[in-house]
């Protein structure tokens, strides 16, 4: 075997046509190692006897697992291998799912032109590449880092500036064996008469024979250690001043004394005190800052609590009370500003207006995209004859498209009108997870009906593309848009499969909640149906809100 070949990374891919599986081996037999399989078990087989694949390319249409399933089922072994799915143009509600569940790459469609496929591999290759060397780096980072855990620990104890310079000196002479310590401060490369020392238990006081100013002043000019040694009383003394700098900015210089010891500091105990008192100094500059950082921290927080207040705004304070329905809505955001949003929007002839928004991540970005796309929302259906839902779809895209790619954001978005004349709903849904429809009728048996008309998300692509559902409600029927906050809450599971009302569980018995937890607990509410109480039940188990929740209901009378 050759020394290319040894380097060479590993590719499989997986297709159940044999021709194209070919036509892939052909494709990058040259520069990678190729593994082929016909199927995704046979795939999976080839990832338990080989390992981590570089690259792995699958179809999406294969029979038993697709190719979602298949990533899927790899994602939590190798988190690092680059995946790149072949689909068919009309996939899309796979292409959602690969999203969401499969972590893949990027996509490309059937028929793919071969130099397409090339640059898209040769890109995944160079990320694949750049993201083992960064954990390389990063696992040789940790190694060094836990030489110096027993020392940095004791520093970020201190409560204070001075009792951090104190915990310095004591902690770097003791580690290090030193019969005494003096940290001197530097202000304008200067020395200050602001001075620690330590020195070690059961040692004679000695007063040193050197005097150890000309090489702190070598110190303060070059900021690098110096070393010194000599004999005193017919005991060799050695000392070493070490300066303590964080970006080329001095702060202190310590001066440690050792007495009676026939070896000075070899140079790898050298290396290592000059990196702890790297550490050190960043200790310094973090006690210095501590206190312009605290009120720094006042000011965001009074900030956010400022954008929080604004945010809400931007959402309905008070929803429009309507003959024939009865709508609700609440939002509540993970942290002090979200990505969720809703809207409720009754346009001047008559119709009624639903959203529910979900903009990736989480904190300030999430909740500038909010406010744009809530925004342009609003535009849109504020017109005098409103597009239907799937045209006021393609429009938000088109101003929102740019922006969301180019951070890599996107947002998952249903939009529902409802004509209380002719009863007529019509829906157009961006990725959201589906909205679900009851009568008053319904039980836990019976189900609710979900409304699976669905593309991808906005941000995904230039154009965004789908055509609007169509139902007809009925007097009792009600319609519930929710976000994935509430459906990835974590619930309690009692041993029959059902939610648990207490918390007092381990996190063994803990599960997602997901669109059959909603509906299970709505029929254990009490009617009529309230949304608060709903949210309420489902934060009892989640003492920490893991993301923003939002709920949106419309009950025809």
């Amino acid at each position: 075997m050759t020394e290319k070949e040894v380097k060479k990374l590993k590719l499989m891919v997986v297709d159940d046509e044999p021709d194209n599986l070919d036509l892939l081996y052909r494709t990058f037999w040259r520069d990678f190692k190729v593994y082929k399989a016909i199927n995704a078990h046979e795939a999976l087989a080839i990832l338990d006897r080989v390992g981590e694949m570089a690259i792995i390319i699958s179809d999406q249409r294969m029979p038993d697992i697709n190719g979602t399933e298949f990533f899927s089922r790899t994602v939590e072994r190798f988190p690092d291998t680059i995946r790149i799915l072949l689909t068919g143009f009309t996939d899309v509600e796979d292409l959602v799912d690969a999203i969401n569940s499969g972590q893949v790459f990027k996509y490309i469609t059937k028929p793919w032109k071969p130099e397409q496929l090339k640059t898209l591999v040769e890109q995944g290759r160079d990320t694949y590449t750049l993201v083992k060397k960064r954990t390389r780096e990063l696992r040789h980072a940790l190694k060094r880092e836990s030489l110096f855990n027993a020392v940095t620990t004791a520093i970020r104890e201190s409560l204070d500036y001075d009792s951090s310079l104190q915990k310095i000196v004591v902690t770097i002479g003791q580690t290090f064996a030193a019969t005494s310590c003096v940290l001197r401060i530097v202000e304008g490369d200067r020395l200050t008469q602001n001075q620690f020392s330590y020195h070690a238990p059961h040692s004679l006081e000695i007063t040193p024979p050197l005097d150890s100013i000309p090489l702190i002043t070598e110190v303060l000019h070059t900021q690098k250690y110096q070393l010194a040694q000599d004999t005193y009383d017919q005991n060799p003394y050695h000392y070493l001043v070490v300066p303590f700098s964080y970006q080329q900015h001095l702060l202190a210089v310590m001066t440690l004394y050792q007495w009676g010891s026939q070896q000075p500091w070899q140079d790898e105990d050298i290396q290592l005190i000059t990196g702890v008192a790297e550490q050190a100094a960043l200790a310094l500059s973090q006690a210095k800052l501590y206190q312009s950082l605290q009120e720094k921290q006042q000011q965001i927080r009074v900030e956010l609590q400022l954008a929080r207040q604004i945010q809400n705004n931007l959402l309905r304070q008070t929803l429009p009370k309507i003959d024939g329905v009865k709508i609700q809505a609440c939002c509540h955001p993970a942290r002090e500003v979200g990505g969720d949003f809703f809207e409720v929007f009754v346009h001047p002839q008559g119709d009624l207006w639903l959203a529910v928004g979900d903009v990736s991540g989480k904190g300030v970005p999430a909740a500038l995209f909010m406010a744009s796309a809530i925004s342009l929302l609003r535009r849109e259906l504020s017109q005098e004859s409103p597009a239907e839902p799937h045209i006021v779809m393609q429009n938000l895209n088109y101003a929102l498209a740019d922006d969301l790619i180019s951070n890599n954001y996107f947002i998952t978005l249903v939009i529902a009108s409802y004509n209380r004349t002719t009863q007529e709903l019509v829906y157009a849904n961006a990725g959201h997870i589906y909205p679900f429809l009851w009568s008053k009728s319904a039980t836990l048996v019976t189900q609710p009906h979900y409304l699976k008309v669905r593309s991808v998300p906005l941000g995904i692509l230039p154009q965004w593309q789908a055509q609007s559902g169509r139902l007809i409600l009925s007097p009792g029927d009600t319609l519930l848009l929710a976000s994935d906050g509430i459906t990835e809450a974590k619930v309690s599971i009692n041993s029959k499969g059902s939610i648990k009302t207490d918390s007092s569980t381990t996190p063994n018995n803990f599960s997602m909640l997901k669109q059959e937890g909603i509906w299970q607990l709505i029929q254990e509410q009490f009617q009529p149906l309230s949304l608060e109480n709903l949210l309420t039940r489902i934060q009892t188990n989640n003492p920490v809100q893991e993301d923003d929740q939002t709920l949106l209901s419309l009950e025809v009378l």
